[in-house]
C-alpha cells in the first residue's frame, strides 16, 4: 500500500478525547455544582458526537487548605467524567494548570482550560470544538465586554494589556487562561521550561494556527475570588518582567537623561557663581537628593526583580509535584499510520 494512501485507514470525522483542566485552590463551596454543570455539558458533546466518551474533566488541587481534595475524590468515585490531581504544595495558579495540561497531554486530542467557579462561559465549549475541527490547535477565549467588572478592575485590566503590547509582549486582548489547546500544542508547551510561568504569553509564541471565541464572563456564583489585589499585581509583574526586557532599556535611557540634566544644572550654578547671583539654600538641594535616590532604589528594584528571576531560573527546581491521582484518565488509542504498520503492509504486497 503506498504511503499517500495511509490515511484512508484512519477512522474519518472522530471525535476527540477532550480533557477540561480545572485549577483549584480552596474551592469547597463551588466544586460540587462546578462538577454538576460541566457534566451535563460533556455529556451534551458525547451524545452529539462533538467528544469521544473517554472526555474527562481534570480537577487540580494546588495544596488546598480546606475539603477541596476530599470533594475531588469523592466526585471522582461517583462520576466516571471527573478525576482529580493533588498537588504536594501549593505552587500557585499557573503552575497548577500546566501540571493538568502535562497530564492531559498524555491522554486527549485537546485540553480546554477554565476555572472553577465557572464564570467563564461553558456554554461556548461546542464553539471551541468547532475550531479545533476545522484545523486550530489554539482556541483562545476572548471576553466580549467587561460590564460584570468594577471600574477599577477594568481599568486596570484595560491597562496591564495595552502596556503589555507597548513593551512588545504578543498577548491575546481581554483574554485571561480559558483556551483550548490541541495536543500538538501542548507538546510544544511542554518545551518551554522556563520556572517563571505567564501562559498568557508563553501560548502565543508557539505559533500554531489560532482563533479566538468571543464569551460573557458571569459573576462567581460561590466563595471569594482567589485573585486579591495584590496577586493581581504580583502576576502582572511577573508577565511584564517575563516576558520583556525593556524596563531595563527605560532605565539605561532615564540615567542618560538624569546625567544630562545634571550636567545642564551644574553649568547653571557655575555660571550663577562667576556671575556673583548665588543664594545660599538647602531646599532645592534636599529636594533633588531625595529625587535622585527615589529613583535610583527604583532602578535598582526593577534589576533585582531581573536578577532574582534569573536566579530562579538557574537553580531549575521542579515547577510542581503531583502527591495523587484519582479517575479513570483512559488513552484513546488512535489508528496509526506509524513505521511497522507501514512494514507490515509491504510485506503483504
Amino acid at each position: 500500500m503506498p504511503v499517500d494512501e495511509c490515511e484512508s485507514l484512519l477512522p474519518e470525522k472522530a471525535a476527540p478525547v477532550v480533557y477540561l483542566v480545572i485549577p483549584c485552590y480552596n474551592e469547597e463551596e463551588v466544586l460540587p455544582e462546578t462538577a454538576r454543570q460541566l457534566t451535563e455539558q460533556l455529556s451534551l458533546l458525547v451524545k452529539d458526537g462533538a467528544a469521544s466518551p473517554l472526555s474527562r474533566m481534570l480537577f487540580v488541587d494546588d495544596g488546598s487548605r480546606d475539603r477541596t481534595w476530599e470533594i475531588i475524590s469523592s466526585l471522582s468515585g461517583e462520576n466516571e467524567f471527573v478525576c482529580g490531581l493533588k498537588l504536594a504544595h501549593n505552587r500557585g495558579h499557573q503552575n497548577a494548570l500546566l501540571a493538568g495540561l502535562m497530564e492531559a497531554r498524555k491522554h486527549a486530542g485537546c485540553a480546554i482550560s477554565l476555572d472553577a467557579d465557572l464564570q467563564d462561559d461553558i456554554s461556548v465549549l461546542p464553539q471551541f470544538l468547532q475550531k479545533f475541527r476545522e484545523g486550530c490547535d489554539v482556541v483562545y477565549g476572548v471576553r466580549s465586554s467587561r460590564k460584570t467588572d468594577s471600574f477599577f478592575k477594568r481599568a486596570t485590566a484595560q491597562g496591564f494589556y495595552r502596556f503589555m503590547r507597548a513593551l512588545g509582549v504578543d498577548v491575546v486582548y481581554n483574554h485571561a487562561d480559558y483556551r483550548l489547546m490541541s495536543r500538538r500544542a501542548l507538546d510544544a508547551l511542554s518545551e518551554y521550561k522556563e520556572v517563571n510561568l505567564f501562559l498568557r504569553g508563553i501560548v502565543p509564541l508557539i505559533g500554531y494556527r489560532s482563533d479566538y471565541v468571543t464569551y460573557e464572563r458571569h459573576e462567581r456564583f460561590a466563595g471569594e475570588s482567589k485573585y486579591p489585589l495584590k496577586k493581581m499585581l504580583s502576576f502582572a509583574l511577573d508577565g511584564i518582567t517575563s516576558f520583556s526586557v525593556k524596563p531595563l532599556k527605560i532605565i539605561s535611557n532615564l540615567g542618560i537623561l538624569l546625567s544630562v540634566l545634571s550636567v545642564a544644572g551644574l553649568l547653571y550654578a557655575l555660571i550663577s557663581y562667576f556671575c556673583g547671583d548665588t543664594v545660599v539654600g538647602w531646599t532645592a538641594i534636599v529636594c533633588s537628593i531625595w529625587l535622585l535616590g527615589g529613583i535610583q532604589l527604583l532602578c535598582i528594584g526593577v534589576v533585582g526583580g531581573y536578577v532574582g528571576k534569573i536566579y530562579s531560573e538557574v537553580k531549575a527546581r521542579p515547577r510542581f509535584r503531583i502527591e495523587e491521582r484519582r479517575g479513570n484518565m483512559e488513552t484513546e488509542k488512535p489508528a496509526s499510520c506509524g513505521k511497522d504498520t507501514l512494514d507490515q503492509e509491504k510485506e503483504k504486497m
